[in-house]
């Protein structure tokens, strides 16, 4: 048989017998890689073990640990759960099944309503089509014949998918043991490879995401090659339960959604004390690095969105409105309002860079079935900012975006990592102003000397963009900063400034977000500190415990005292005894309790309770205020 050359990740090339199988290929580098290999990256696409090295080519075997080798035994795993209910609940049809972050689900049109005791059923059946270490094996059918196959199985939706898809495109399907599926793969060779699964819940969802089509039965689960993994995974969603920012907002009296409003939060006083730090702190910063504030329109003409590009790549997620018998959006972004800022008086290149940052208010149609909290809403208030700058300028305002996300992410205690994020499809330019646009987002990171990765294709409509991507104390990832590079707007809008020579030259734009959303961010922030915010984010940073009623007058003594250094310190004036006070301190997270008594009284100190560190003791009024300041401006 005739060789073919493989140049694998590490940049080494070997030769093999052409038409060997990844798999056979991996046993013969080690057995040890066969043993963990459960996919493959053939020539920068995703590949099953059991395809054939036909042609010379890259190879990246992959692990499960792997970025993206997740995804096929993830996959593998809603084969397995399709075919589970289909053991169990013969009339079920399919929809689709995908492997998704963390997990996959599967969607199903049964009779049968699922319940929580079904998904334990459920699970023991995939657990032995997991003993039975049934193959995959995928097979291809013309167009005509697979639908005429689905129909027979009387798989509606998967007639509808196949019909939905281009004329040349290749129809393959996945069997395994008595079950098929249409599927495009890719798989792990068997069943037998998914050592522990895991199924969480059930959710509504409709037919390709459309509120005009029959709502399905979701079933979501998780998969690992250890069971090891799975238990620590499991632990790690037992305690994001315990951190909701849900649950933690309404103990706290910090925000609500409410029946009259469905994605559109209310924010307690409580929560307005966090926003409002978020926001002071926000604009002090601006300031210190050359952003004039503006405030933009929430409505704004029809047209403007046409111009912008918005109307053709995103109507379907805006609000509209009719006044005086005109047409008019409620704004989903603050760009096409910054532009006009800009455009309203000319410019000479002296003036730039022009920074304009505004906590803009913005609103998104998003599926009632998609809202979650405030991770998930229909209004939120941007933190965004538009730069306008010269060719020339581009890098070092990059760069110093850059710099300024990472002392914000830093000042909370995030660690980040950034993705570089590539032309999509639905976008708008020349290839040579997109070219030059990621070029220079690329330079810019290489220049600081930050590890990034490339996310192709999912940049915005009119630029390539850098996204951060924040990680939480258990792990999980939040993306949101972004900085986006803008060729296109200014052209739509015919922006201009008057260069050295005199004549007219086009403006570079940045769009920018830190936080990305106000609401998300505080979100996030319930669910990263679990509630107890450091100090200087705390919406009461003391509480004091007077032991009773005699100790009142002392008490608010020192209330009227902190408050005017600024601490935000509230008195407990119920008639219950110390204990049950400072359990209720305790359950409300303050980080300090001063507990007020004969002693204290006297000799005018303080008994403080530390939230984090527990009893210090007796200390001076002065050194604890002054201690308690210092704490807040270094934000600790």
């Amino acid at each position: 048989m005739s060789k073919v050359n493989v140049k694998l990740k590490d940049g080494s090339v070997r030769e093999v017998e052409k038409g060997t199988s990844i798999l056979d290929f991996a046993k013969q580098i080690s057995e040890g890689l066969a043993r963990v290999a459960i996919g493959a990256e053939l020539n920068g696409e995703s590949a099953d073990l059991m395809t054939t090295i036909e042609e010379d080519c890259n190879l990246n075997i992959l692990r499960f640990e792997d970025e993206n080798g997740k995804d096929f035994l993830r996959h593998t795993s809603s084969h397995i759960l399709a075919q589970a209910v289909k053991r169990l609940y013969p009339g079920t049809k399919l929809a689709i099944g995908p492997s998704v972050d963390n997990g996959f689900y599967y969607d199903f049109d049964s009779d049968h309503t699922f319940t929580p005791e079904d998904l334990e059923k459920i699970e023991k059946e995939m657990q032995n089509i997991v003993k039975e270490d049934l193959a995959l094996e995928k097979f291809v059918l013309p167009r005509d014949e697979a639908i005429d196959f689905v129909k027979k199985q009387g798989e509606d939706y998967k007639v509808e998918l196949i019909q939905d898809l281009p004329e040349d495109e290749t129809i393959s399907f996945y069997r395994q043991g008595d079950f098929v599926d249409l599927c495009a793969g890719p798989h792990v060779p068997s069943t037998g490879k998914v050592k522990a699964i895991k199924l969480l819940n059930i959710a509504g969802a409709y037919w390709r995401g459309s509120e005009k089509n029959k709502m399905l039965q979701r079933i979501y689960g998780t998969s690992f090659t250890k069971k090891a993994d799975l238990e620590e995974y499991l632990n790690r969603l037992e305690e994001a339960k315990k951190r909701d920012h849900r649950k933690i907002g309404k103990e706290l009296d910090l925000f609500s959604l409410n029946e009259e409003g469905p994605g559109f939060p209310f924010f307690h006083p409580k929560g307005m004390v966090i926003r409002n730090i978020l926001e002071d702190f926000w604009r002090s910063e601006h300031v210190k690095r050359g952003y004039d504030e503006i405030k933009t329109p929430v409505i704004l003409n029809e047209q403007l969105w046409k111009q912008s590009g918005h109307w053709d790549h995103y109507k379907e997620n805006m609000y509209f409105t009719n006044i005086d018998d005109m047409n008019y959006a409620v704004k989903p972004m603050n760009c096409p309002g910054s532009i006009l800022m800009f455009d309203r008086k000319k410019h000479s290149y002296r003036d730039l860079p022009i920074r304009m940052g505004e906590l803009g208010l913005v609103h998104r149609h998003e599926l009632s079935g998609a809202l979650h909290g405030l991770m998930r809403v229909r209004c939120f208030t941007q933190d965004d900012a538009h730069l306008f700058m010269l060719p020339e300028q581009i890098k070092d305002e990059i760069i110093g975006v850059i710099d300024f996300v990472d002392y914000v992410y830093n000042t909370f205690g995030f660690k980040y990592h950034i993705e570089l994020s590539t032309r999509p499809e639905d976008s708008m330019g020349s290839d040579e102003d997109w070219e030059i646009a990621t070029s220079s987002l690329r330079a810019a990171l290489e220049e600081k000397g930050l590890p990034y990765k490339i996310n192709e294709g999912d940049g915005a409509f009119y630029g390539p963009k850098i996204d951060f991507h924040l990680e939480d104390c258990i792990g999980r990832t939040w993306q949101c900063g972004t900085i986006q590079l803008d060729f296109q707007m200014p052209q739509r809008f015919d922006l201009s400034y008057v260069g050295a020579d005199g004549e007219k030259h086009r403006p570079i734009m940045i769009h920018r977000v830190i936080f990305g959303s106000i609401e998300r961010f505080i979100g996030i922030l319930i669910e990263h500190y679990a509630g107890k915010f450091p100090t200087w984010l705390a919406p009461v940073q003391v509480k004091i415990l007077p032991i009773t009623d005699k100790h009142l007058e002392y008490s608010l003594k020192l209330e009227k005292e902190m408050k005017q250094k600024g601490i935000r310190v509230e008195v407990d004036t119920r008639n219950e005894k110390i204990g049950y006070k400072i359990r209720e301190a305790q359950l409300s997270r303050v980080p300090y309790m001063l507990v007020i008594g004969d002693k204290e009284v006297e000799s005018g100190e303080v008994a403080v309770r530390s939230r984090d560190k527990g009893d210090l003791g007796a200390v001076t009024v002065d050194n604890f205020i002054n201690d308690t300041i210092k704490e807040i401006e270094e934000k600790r």
